[in-house]
């Protein structure tokens, strides 16, 4: 049976840390699904799709890793997909907490469903999404966080 992970977040961008998590996973699993999630609470700061057409840029070589967009729970999505796996990236124990309680949940609604933590890499662990939003948002430069070129995230950012 082919091992499936979702890897699920709003990616609102998808940082090296993120990317660091997908290729480590790569060798728990057959495949990665990223699954970037609407979530009706947070109002985006990168568009979705655009998000999206960035992260599939970013795996392109990567035959195994897909992208998807999705509006359901997380455990629905999973079911839906075949995967059996939910993956999930921890910088600290603050993460821990949140991520504990969201697995356990995910259980209760998907028996199968196994969530796997990995730690993020020690240089990467300091980056989260918000943290570029803010400082991308007063005008500082974020290239070295994200996977993708900014200029190019805001020409798709304008176009669209």
């Amino acid at each position: 049976m082919k091992r499936i992970a979702l890897f699920p977040g709003s990616f609102d961008p998808f940082t090296k840390g993120h990317e660091d998590i997908v290729l480590r996973g790569l060798r728990l699993f057959d495949e990665v699904v990223i699954g970037i999630g609407n979530n009706a609470i947070k109002k985006r700061y990168f568009p979705l799709d655009v998000m999206k057409e960035m992260i599939e840029k970013t795996f392109s070589e990567q035959q195994n890793v897909r992208v998807i967009t999705y509006d359901d729970l997380t455990a629905h999505t999973a079911r839906e997909l075949g995967a059996t796996f939910l993956l999930r990236g921890l910088r600290n124990t603050t993460d821990f907490e949140y991520e504990n309680g969201i697995s356990q949940v995910n259980r209760y609604l998907y028996e199968e469903i196994e969530t796997v933590f990995l730690i993020t890499s020690p240089m990467l662990a300091p980056i989260s999404s918000s943290i570029i939003r803010d400082l991308h948002r007063y005008g500082q430069r974020v290239d070295d966080f994200l996977p993708y070129s900014l200029s190019e995230l805001n020409r798709l950012n304008q176009e669209g």
